[in-house]
């Protein structure tokens, strides 16, 4: 049965206009931006085999071109759609974080590292250059590296933080595995650029661990 013959409480989009986003399941979401589905399937259908093919919402979100336009019911059209979407989301957090102090809203800072950090296939490592009211002056990446590595030189990092004027910095980067646990390395090299960065009066205020789940913070660790 089409979803338009659906009774309208159970209809994905009149759901969400009455009950918020928040109400709706990954498939119904997914049914929204599909708009419609393909013969013998209704767009919920689809969304819920889509969600089954991609191993659920985020491997679908992070699906190579190739790989998301092979899909039924998708194409370079969707996928365009999509990637839009995800820049402006992206966007969004952007000027969130730049508009608050990253002290006093640390979850839009969790939100956006996740957004621009966790569906990475190699190791970045970025910091948020903060100034003497903790807002967002910078959001850079400092070094990229392999799989499982990224090579970041302390004196890199003063100049940039130098050239920003800079009071504060948060860094952050991701692990590829998912696996947000810090190792011995991260702790090192935070250390050290601590160390660097405190000749220069400029506070590490946190480096976050990002993975599949939530990120971890060293400040709430006790590690700072």
């Amino acid at each position: 049965m089409s979803i338009r013959h659906w009774p309208a409480g159970e209809r994905p989009r009149e759901k969400l206009l009455e009950r918020g986003a928040g109400a709706l399941s990954d498939a119904e979401l997914l049914a929204i931006f599909l708009r419609t589905g393909i013969p013998g399937k209704s767009a919920v259908d689809l969304a819920r085999e889509l969600l089954t093919r991609f191993g659920g919402l985020r491997g679908l979100l992070a699906a190579e071109r190739r790989a998301f336009c092979q899909a039924p019911g998708l194409g370079d059209a969707k996928y365009a759609q999509l990637q839009a979407v995800l820049e402006m989301s992206r966007r969004h957090l952007d000027s969130q974080v730049r508009e608050r102090s990253a002290l006093n809203d640390p979850a839009t800072v969790r939100r956006f590292l996740q957004a621009q950090l966790r569906d990475r296939d190699q190791e970045v490592f970025a910091a948020l250059f903060l100034d003497t009211q903790h807002r967002v002056l910078a959001f850079e990446h400092l070094a990229v590296g392999t799989i499982d590595s990224a090579a970041v030189y302390p004196r890199e990092v003063v100049k940039a933080a130098l050239k920003l004027s800079a009071a504060a910095v948060i860094f952050a980067h991701n692990h590829p595995s998912g696996v947000a646990e810090p190792s011995a390395a991260d702790r090192l090299l935070t250390e050290r650029l601590q160390q660097a960065l405190r000749l220069i009066d400029v506070r590490v205020l946190d480096h976050f661990v990002v993975g599949d789940g939530a990120p971890v913070s060293f400040a709430e660790r006790g590690w700072l």
